[in-house]
């Protein structure tokens, strides 16, 4: 499995999380994907995965505090698990360019969300990462 098929798997998780408030069992959920065929086990899955729900709370506040005047509630569950998914992986995994994280954010974008998804997340997303350091 290649890293945009494990993405892909990732932002369907996420993405399932924002149904489920009550009680997310993360262990749970990543095993009944797994068992139900939604997705396919994938090590960079898991870690990205389970890393997205342990920093929920920064990823979130971090995505809040680079939109204008969105609270978090006004962007569409889609863009929201597709940027927590991007900046997740641009803040803490160090084996993936920041560059990278973003445009797989924008093409995750454009294959799930609406038309004008991809350059909202493109410029939250990116300035996030010239808020981090990481464009030098």
């Amino acid at each position: 499995m290649n890293r945009r098929q494990a993405r892909e798997n990732v932002f369907y998780l996420v993405f399932e999380t924002e149904f489920q408030k009550e009680e997310i069992n993360s262990a749970e959920l990543f095993q009944s994907a797994q068992e139900l065929g939604v997705i396919e086990y994938d090590e960079f899955t898991e870690r990205v995965f389970f890393g997205v729900m342990s920093e929920l709370e920064n990823l979130d506040r971090k995505i809040e505090e680079n939109t204008k005047g969105w609270k978090l509630e006004r962007i569409s569950k889609v863009s929201l698990a597709i940027m927590r998914i991007c900046v997740y992986e641009m803040l803490c995994c160090e084996d993936v360019p920041f560059n990278i994280s973003i445009n797989e954010a924008v093409e995750l974008a454009k294959k799930f969300d609406y038309d004008k998804a991809p350059s909202f997340i493109n410029g939250v997303v990116n300035k996030i990462a010239e808020n981090e350091g990481l464009k030098k």
